[in-house]
């Protein structure tokens, strides 16, 4: 491992200098390589292990929605992913790690005055961690997701090479900007569109974007009177499970105990008023995962996700509470976290709270990537470096990453090998 970072007493020059020692440790076009071991645990039994945590009604369900296809069971087995990545050489230039920075797990929110921002968006799993365990775990993903499409060798390795392209240049560019300067720099995804090529695909989703800022703008927040104060079921996503209601009522009201001042006063004119249960994506599908209804007097709503937080994939927290770990995490590397991010404890479970994403903006980001794969692999590249550079030393890793190519080179190659792998597991 690297010596710990010294952003402040070291200059740009200097630090850049010292990333690209770095090299002499572990060259660039080594983390182009990955075999599997010959003691490689088994990627079903490490995937079963997890299951004692779970939900047991929930569990095949997970297990099916992992055997869609080989990027739905990439999705799904974070753990795998990490036990392969941890037995590896790394470059031990750490920054706060998402953990499960697979493709899918970048998308959009509004922020507070409804401009849509795109970020990484799901950090069940963030821990600190050799910077290139997110990009690998990216490139992969997208070289897998090629895969399932029917893309060439050839353009698969191209979408994961881009996508470590654009880190590189992203990190280089931030290693020389003022370090708050980079902390709140944001991409704004209506001006990202207009990085897409194709000026019909550009178009289209431009149009899709205003229409669903638009939907989400003019959407009512207040219950009308005809409304009963209770969440609609509609199975297998939304459910009843009345034997873990207390636990769920119990952590909301902790969540409430531990908010900040500022944020209890505003929480405070909201009362819960019901709940219900959510089969949330993949890997999350068997953890404890509820939508709370808060309503004023007056019916203005308030959604409240509601997500259990086990154990990192990638390791032990010095954090007491997973639900505290993740909050502190998305803080960190998250752009513009939500204003009602909290944590709780209840019935030995831990969780984190957020509200409740809207859905028309993840669909948009979902139909980008359907249209212009490349360009979201670049764009999710960018992102990742950005997430990066609020905790770690922007540039020490733009000094290892270097000027030319080969560090692209070598992760088009890794997530090659890494998605035969994931197509064997």
């Amino acid at each position: 491992m690297t010596e710990p970072l010294t952003q402040a007493s070291r200059g740009i020059a200097d630090r850049r200098a010292a990333g690209q020692a770095v090299r002499s440790r572990l060259s660039r076009s080594a983390q182009g390589e990955w075999a599997a071991r010959p003691d490689r645990p088994d990627p079903v039994a490490l995937l079963r292990a997890q299951d004692s945590r779970r939900i047991p009604a929930l569990v095949s369900l997970r297990y099916s929605r992992m055997r869609t296809d080989p990027f739905a069971f990439l999705r799904g087995s974070a753990a795998v992913m990490a036990g392969d990545l941890a037995s590896i050489p790394n470059s031990g230039l750490m920054v706060q790690a998402g953990g499960d920075a697979h493709s899918a797990n970048f998308g959009a929110f509004a922020d507070i005055h409804g401009e849509p921002l795109f970020d990484l968006n799901d950090f069940d799993e963030t821990l600190t961690a050799p910077f290139e365990w997110d990009l690998k775990r990216l490139a992969a993903s997208l070289a897998v997701a090629g895969q399932v499409r029917e893309m060439s060798d050839k353009a698969c390795r191209a979408l994961a090479r881009r996508s470590a392209h654009a880190y590189r240049r992203e990190m280089e560019q931030l290693a020389v900007v003022a370090p708050l300067d980079a902390w709140w720099s944001r991409i704004g995804l209506e001006a990202a569109i207009e990085g897409i090529g194709d000026r019909d695909i550009r178009r289209a989703e431009r149009r899709r974007l205003h229409a669903a800022v638009a939907a989400a703008r003019d959407a009512p927040r207040t219950l009308v009177a005809t409304n009963t104060l209770r969440l609609p079921e509609r199975p297998p996503a939304i459910y009843r499970l009345d034997s873990h209601e207390p636990t769920a009522h119990g952590a909301f009201a902790d969540y409430e105990a531990r908010l900040e001042p500022e944020r209890a006063v505003l929480l405070a004119r909201y009362q819960l008023r019901d709940v219900a249960f959510k089969a949330v994506g993949i890997g999350s599908v068997g953890t404890f995962c509820a939508i709370g209804l808060f309503t004023t007097a007056d019916g203005d709503r308030l959604l409240l996700q509601l997500k259990e937080a086990q154990q990192s994939v990638l390791g032990l927290s010095s954090f007491a509470n997973q639900g505290q770990r993740v909050v502190s995490g998305q803080r960190m590397m998250q752009a513009e976290p939500d204003v009602f991010l909290g944590w709780a404890h209840s019935e030995g479970r831990d969780f984190y709270v957020r509200q409740l994403k809207d859905s028309r903006l993840a669909v948009v980001v979902q139909r980008i990537e359907a249209a212009a794969l490349p360009f979201h692999a670049r764009l999710c590249g960018r992102t990742l470096a950005r997430a990066h550079a609020r905790s770690g030393d922007a540039a020490l890793i733009s000094g290892y990453l270097g000027g030319g190519d080969a560090f692209d080179e070598a992760i088009g190659r890794f997530a090659l090998a890494y998605a035969r792998q994931t197509q064997a597991d």
